[in-house]
C-alpha cells in the first residue's frame, strides 16, 4: 500500500477504527502510523516531581520509531539512526538554556541506534552520546529494537538486552525501560525478565491492524503489570480512542500541540485517565527518520495557568507517575497471548534454529564455565562473535517480521536478514562448544594406545541417558565405565552420514562428565532396547502402533495397567501432521535406542522417527518436513484424558492455561487465544491422577482444543502444535511458501506421569532438549580426573540452574536459578575444588546490584517462588585473571532516583 493510502486510513481516525473487537484492518493497511516507540528510559536529566491538585503535568516524548525494512533496508534504516541521532544531539545542545521543561530530548526505540553510533562514529563523538543518555536528553530502552518475543525462549530475551547490560557497566549508568510496542499483546513472562533485567517502567502503543484482537476498550489505563514472581513494571498502555496516531496509539504525539489539547480537555480521555501527570508518546510513525523541533516548541506553547507540558524522554514522566499516584492504581498480572509474534512461524526452520543455538548456549556455556575454571583467559578473545550473537537474539523477532508490506518490497531481503541473525547465534554457540569440548578433552590425561573419551552433562542433577560419540573404527569393540569398569550398553547409528558409537550412560553427574574407554574385542551381550513387530514399538513401560503418516495411533503404558494414552481426535492421534500414506522400517536397533522410521508423503512429504529409549520413559519423536508449505501445518496431540488441566511454559513463566475468571492466568479482555506458546513443555494432567507431559524443541505455538482467536477452550486433552504457516496478524499475511525453505525439523519427547510436578516437566523437558556432549580424551596431563567430575551441587533440584556461563566481563561465572516452584526455596551452589570467594547479586543481563551471601565456600540464597535470580560468582583464580583481562572493578551503577530532582552519576 502507497504511504499516502496508511496516513489517509490513520487520519480517519475513530471512524477508520470502528471495526469489530475481532476483525482489523490489514496490517499495513492500518500500520498507521509509526510506533510510538518512544522507550524512554535510562536516567533523566531532572524528574518533576508535584503534588497532586496542582497544575496537570503533560509529558510528550518524540521518537522515531523502527519499523525495520518498512520504508527502506537495513543498511538505510542504520545510517537514519546515526543521521537521527546526531541532530538531536545538536538540538539538545542548542535548547540547552531554555528551562528544562523545554530542552529537547528525544527517546530511541532500541539499543541497535547506539551500537551502530559507537561501531561507525569517533570515540569522542560517542562519549558525548554517552553524557546526553545519562543527563536524559537522549533515552533508549533495553531492548535492541521493536520485537515481539510471545514465542522467543527466556533466554533469548534476556541475551537480546545483553548490550544495554555492558552498556551500564562500561558507563556506569542504568537502563529503566523495556518496550514491546505496536503488537496487540503481550506475554505475561516478560515482565518478570524485564524486572529482572533491572527495568522499571514500559509504555504500550498499539497498531490496531491487521490483528484479530480488540484493544480500544481497556479496563485499565496504567497499572502495575506484575509477574509470577512478584515483580512488576509500571506499564501504560493506554485505551486506542482515535486511532494509532493518538492516545493509545503507537505514534500518540503525532501532532503534539494537538495530543496536549486532548488529553487535557477530552472527557472521555478523563474519565478513562483521571491522573494529572500524563504521558503522550511516539512521533515517528512509519517514517524512515524524524527530524523535528516542534516538541519543544509545543511545550513553550501550549504550557499555560493549567498545565505544564514537559518535553519528555519518557522517563520522567514515568517517576513523576509513580511518586505522585504509584500507591492507588492496580497491580494485575496477565498474559494477553500471541498476534504478530506468530509471523516468526512463516519462517519455520530459521525460527526453530534459532532455538536451536539459543538451547545449545546451555552445554556450550556450561562446558566454558568448568573449563574456564582452570583458564581464567579460555574466554579472551570471543567478545565480538559473543556480542553479535546477543545483538542478532535482540534482532531476530523485530516486529515487521513477514509483515505484507515489507514482503511485498524486500521479501528475500528480509529472509536473508533473518538468516544472519540466526547464523551469529548459531556460529557463537557451536563454535563455543567445539573449543570448550577440546579445551576439557585436553585438560583429562590420555593413555597411550587406549581410545576414551568424556561424557558430559550440562544440567544441574545427575542423570542416565544415551550419548553419541563420533567414531570412524572398527565395530568389533566394546565400551568400558572408567568409574567401575563395567561394560556399558552400546551401538551404532548413522546421524546426516556420520557414524556415531551411541552408549547408555549411567549416573553422569551434574555439570560433569564421566570417562569411557573404548576396547577391542567382545564385551557382555546386552538385549535390544525395545522390540519390533511390524508397525509396534514396545519395551517395558509403553507399547507404541505408529501409522504409515508418522502418528501414533496407540500408546500402552504398561506400567498403568495398560492405560490407553491416546485418543481419537478427527481421525487424528499423536504427533499426527494429517493424512497420508507412507512406509515403516526399522531405522536402528540395539541396546540402546530402537528407532522407527517413517517416510510419508502427506499431507506434505516428511519423515518421523519414533524411538524408544533403554531405561528410560521418554518417547522421543523426530519429525523433518521436506518440502515447502503456504498453508497452516500442525502436529496433533490427541491424548486419552478426561477433565483436563493442562500448564505450559510461556516466556519466562510457566502458565495455567485458562482465563483468569477460572482460575488461569490469561486475560478475558483484549487478548488472543487461538495459538498459545510453547517453550520447553506443555503438561496435560487428566481428573484421574495420570497426566502427560510433551517436551517441545523447537515449535513455537500450539492451539488448545478447539480454542479461536476470541475463545480459549481448554476441555479438551488435545493440542495442535503449529508446525508452521502463515497464521499471525489477522492470518492472511506473512511470509509466503516458508520463504522457499524445504526442510524443517521439529522435534518432541512425551512421557506419562502420575501427577503434574512443574519441576518434573521442566527437569524431563531439559533432559530431552540438551543431550550429553561427548569429546575425545587428549590431555598430556592430569588436570582434571580421569575418571569423573562434577563441577557443580545444587542444594534444591526444583530450583533450575538456567544458565551457568562465563561472565561477560570476565572475573568469574554467572549463574542464574529460576525457581519453578509455588514457594520460596533456600539453595546452596557450590563449585567443586574452587570455594566461592566473592558473590554478588546481579541484573539478567548481568550488572551489578548488590552483594550475595556465600556460607562455606557456597553461594546461600533464597529464590522466591516462580522468580529467577542471577550471580556473578568468583573464586580466588578467577577473582585474580580479572586484572590480567583488563578488567575494571564492577560498581554498582545508580539507578535513577524518583524521590529527587536529579540524577547523580
Amino acid at each position: 500500500m502507497e504511504f499516502h493510502e496508511k496516513q489517509d486510513a490513520a487520519v480517519s481516525g475513530a471512524a477508520a477504527h470502528t471495526c469489530d473487537s475481532h476483525a482489523g484492518p490489514s496490517r499495513r493497511e492500518a500500520l498507521q502510523i509509526g510506533l510510538a516507540l518512544a522507550a524512554g528510559w535510562m536516567l533523566p536529566l531532572r524528574i518533576n516531581v508535584v503534588q497532586q491538585g496542582a497544575q496537570k503535568r503533560i509529558y510528550i516524548a518524540a521518537d522515531d520509531h523502527t519499523d525495520y525494512f518498512w520504508s527502506a533496508d537495513d543498511a538505510t534504516y542504520r545510517q537514519a539512526f546515526i543521521e537521527m541521532l546526531d541532530y538531536y544531539l545538536d538540538l539538545a545542545d542548542s535548547t540547552a538554556a531554555n528551562p528544562s521543561d523545554y530542552q529537547s530530548r528525544f527517546n530511541c526505540d532500541g539499543t541497535l541506534w547506539i551500537w551502530e553510533y559507537e561501531r561507525n562514529k569517533s570515540a569522542q563523538a560517542f562519549t558525548r552520546l554517552i553524557d546526553r543518555i545519562k543527563d536524559g536528553h537522549i533515552s533508549v530502552p533495553m531492548n535492541a529494537l521493536v520485537v515481539c518475543l510471545g514465542g522467543a525462549p527466556a533466554e533469548a530475551v534476556l541475551r537480546g538486552m545483553y548490550y544495554a547490560g555492558k552498556l551500564e557497566r562500561a558507563h556506569n549508568f542504568r537502563f529503566s525501560m523495556a518496550i514491546a510496542m505496536e503488537n496487540q499483546t503481550l506475554s505475561l513472562g516478560l515482565i518478570s525478565l524485564w524486572a529482572g533485567a533491572g527495568a522499571k517502567y514500559s509504555w504500550k502503543g498499539i497498531c490496531q491492524c491487521d490483528t484479530l484482537v480488540g484493544a480500544f476498550n481497556r479496563p485499565r489505563e496504567i497499572y502495575w503489570a506484575q509477574g509470577l514472581d512478584g515483580r512488576s513494571i509500571l506499564m501504560k498502555w493506554n485505551s486506542m480512542m482515535n486511532g494509532n496516531m493518538s492516545i493509545g496509539g503507537y505514534a500518540e504525539a503525532r501532532n503534539p500541540s494537538a495530543i496536549v489539547d486532548f488529553v487535557d480537555g477530552d472527557l472521555n480521555f478523563r474519565a478513562r485517565y483521571p491522573y494529572d501527570v500524563i504521558g503522550a508518546f511516539g512521533h515517528g510513525w512509519d517514517d524512515l527518520k524524524t527530524l523535528t523541533d516542534e516538541f519543544v516548541t509545543a511545550a513553550q506553547n501550549q504550557s499555560n495557568g493549567s498545565r505544564r507540558v514537559i518535553v519528555s524522554n519518557e522517563h520522567d514522566f514515568f517517576v513523576d507517575f509513580e511518586a505522585t499516584y504509584g500507591t492507588q492504581i492496580e497491580t494485575t498480572a496477565l498474559s494477553f497471548g500471541n498476534d504478530w509474534d506468530l509471523f516468526c512461524a512463516a519462517l519455520a526452520e530459521e525460527s526453530a534454529a534459532v532455538k536451536r543455538a539459543v538451547e545449545l548456549l546451555r552445554s556450550s556455556e556450561a562446558l566454558a564455565s568448568l573449563v574456564t575454571f582452570y583458564q581464567p583467559l579460555f574466554m579472551s578473545g570471543w567478545e565480538s562473535l559473543r556480542d553479535s550473537a546477543w545483538m542478532a537474539l535482540g534482532l531476530y523477532w523485530e516486529h515487521n517480521f513477514g509483515q505484507a508490506g515489507v514482503w511485498s518490497v524486500f521479501g528475500q531481503q528480509r529472509v536473508a536478514w533473518q538468516k544472519a541473525q540466526r547464523k551469529a547465534v548459531k556460529k557463537y554457540s557451536k563454535k563455543l562448544l567445539k573449543s570448550a569440548v577440546a579445551a576439557l578433552g585436553g585438560m583429562i590425561k590420555a593413555k597411550a594406545n587406549k581410545t576414551r573419551f568424556f561424557v558430559f552433562n550440562p544440567l544441574h542433577w545427575t542423570r542416565s541417558d544415551y550419548a553419541d560419540f563420533k567414531y570412524t573404527g572398527s565395530e568389533a569393540v566394546y565400551v568400558r565405565d572408567r568409574t567401575d569398569k563395567s561394560t556399558v550398553p552400546h551401538q551404532f547409528v548413522t546421524i546426516k552420514g556420520q557414524r556415531y558409537l551411541r552408549i547408555f550412560a549411567e549416573n553422569v553427574p551434574a555439570v560433569g562428565y564421566k570417562v569411557y574407554e573404548i576396547r577391542v574385542g567382545t564385551g557382555e551381550s546386552f538385549s535390544d532396547a525395545a522390540t519390533v513387530s511390524g508397525n509396534v514399538l514396545e519395551n517395558g513401560k509403553y507399547r507404541l502402533t505408529v501409522a504409515p503418516n508418522g502418528a501414533i495411533t496407540s500408546w500402552i503404558d504398561k506400567t498403568r495397567g495398560n492405560a490407553e494414552m491416546a485418543r481419537d481426535a478427527g481421525g487424528r492421534f499423536i504427533n499426527d501432521l494429517g493424512s497420508g500414506g507412507g512406509t515403516i522400517s526399522v531405522e536402528s536397533a540395539g541396546p540402546v535406542t530402537v528407532t522407527l522410521l517413517v517416510t510419508s508423503s502427506g499431507p506434505v512429504a516428511h519423515t518421523s522417527r519414533i524411538t524408544l529409549i533403554r531405561n528410560s520413559e521418554r518417547i522421543e519423536i523426530d519429525n523433518n518436513i521436506s518440502q515447502a508449505f503456504d498453508d497452516k501445518q500442525t502436529w496433533r496431540f490427541s491424548f486419552n484424558l478426561d477433565s483436563p488441566d493442562i500448564w505450559h511454559e510461556e516466556v519466562g513463566a510457566i502458565l495455567h492455561a485458562g482465563l483468569t475468571s477460572a482460575g488461569g492466568h490469561y486475560s478475558t479482555q483484549n487478548a488472543r487465544y487461538d495459538w498459545l506458546t510453547l517453550n520447553h513443555f506443555v503438561h496435560v494432567q487428566g481428573g484421574a491422577g495420570v497426566g502427560v507431559t510433551l517436551s517441545n524443541w523447537e515449535a513455537y505455538f500450539m492451539r488448545l482444543g478447539a480454542s479461536t482467536d476470541s475463545e480459549l477452550d481448554v476441555t479438551k486433552a488435545r493440542l495442535d502444535v503449529l508446525a508452521g504457516g502463515r497464521v499471525g496478524g489477522d492470518g492472511t499475511h506473512g511470509i509466503p511458501n516458508q520463504g522457499g525453505y524445504t526442510k524443517l525439523q521439529q522435534r518432541f519427547a512425551l512421557t506419562a506421569t502420575d501427577g503434574y510436578s512443574a519441576a518434573e516437566s521442566m527437569r524431563f523437558a531439559l533432559g530431552h532438549q540438551n543431550p550429553f556432549v561427548t569429546g575425545a580424551i587428549t590431555g598430556s596431563e592430569s588436570v582434571l580426573s580421569s575418571k569423573q567430575f562434577s563441577l557443580v551441587s545444587l542444594s534444591d533440584p526444583d530450583v533450575m540452574l538456567w544458565a551457568l556461563k562465563p561472565a561477560d566481563d570476565g572475573g568469574g561465572v554467572v549463574a542464574r536459578l529460576w525457581n519453578v516452584t509455588d514457594s520460596a526455596r533456600g539453595v546452596q551452589l557450590a563449585f567443586t575444588d574452587h570455594p566461592i570467594i566473592d558473590a554478588q547479586t546481579v541484573t539478567h543481563i548481568e550488572t551489578p546490584t548488590g552483594g550475595a551471601a556465600i556460607a562455606a565456600g557456597a553461594l546461600s540464597a533464597t529464590v522466591g517462588a516462580h522468580a529467577m535470580e542471577s550471580y556473578l560468582l568468583a573464586d580466588a583464580q578467577s577473582a585474580a585473571a580479572a586484572p590480567l583481562l583488563g578488567l575494571p572493578e564492577l560498581p554498582v551503577p545508580p539507578m535513577p532516583d524518583a524521590k529527587t530532582d536529579s540524577f547523580n552519576v
